[in-house]
């Protein structure tokens, strides 16, 4: 394996095109039907977003692990991630349903809302961790404009009902921190921890 290579354990496309852009091939290192990768991403009552999306990460980074030793893969990196957003000290995950969806976009239009992104990597027997935090202010939204855009199905499946990569960029009237930790994968920091892990970037 070059130097330059990686197993991502997430099935995020997202992520998969972030690391692309850093020039950083990597493999797909995704859950098996036999392990339980949802229970993972449970939150714990009074547990605030910013320890939550670093406890996610860390036992989602545990299991990648835990399965590359299972399935006898050549040694690499691992990296993990996990996204949440919050509004104050509410964690806002993906969506149950379309009806679920409309609700969260309703309680964050207009409004400033935080999104957490933490990042792990294991490679040997060492980890490194980071976490990025953005701002992202949402202009107000119609009831109407907000069925629409649940309606296209993007809300689906993502962390406080939108992906600023789509869509929902028509709304977002101001952010402060990272874009790419906004789509699922803070560039920036992820670097640093490929760097220390011993890649060249």
């Amino acid at each position: 394996m070059s130097d330059l290579f990686i197993y991502l354990a997430s099935q995020s496309p997202r992520r998969a095109q972030l690391l692309d852009q850093l020039g950083v091939r990597h493999a797909l290192l995704l859950a098996t039907p036999d392990e339980d990768a949802e229970s993972l991403e449970a939150t714990l009552a009074g547990e605030a977003p910013s320890a939550y999306v670093q406890r996610v990460t860390g036992l989602k980074l545990d299991a990648a692990v835990a399965r590359h030793r299972r399935l006898a893969l050549p040694p690499a990196p691992i990296l993990c991630a996990d996204t949440t957003v919050a509004f104050g000290r509410t964690i806002l995950g993906k969506p149950d349903d379309a009806a679920d969806a409309e609700r969260m976009l309703a309680q964050l239009s207009g409004r400033t809302h935080r999104v957490l992104t933490a990042a792990a990597v294991h490679h040997g027997r060492r980890r490194f961790a980071a976490l990025s935090v953005s701002r992202v202010r949402f202009a107000p939204m119609t009831r109407s404009q907000i069925a629409r855009y649940v309606a296209t199905g993007e809300p689906l499946g993502k962390a406080g009902a939108y992906g600023i990569q789509g869509a929902a960029a028509a709304f977002v009237e101001h952010i402060s921190g990272s874009y790419s930790g906004i789509m699922g994968l803070p560039l920036f920091e992820t670097a640093a921890l490929l760097r220390q892990a011993g890649l060249k970037l």
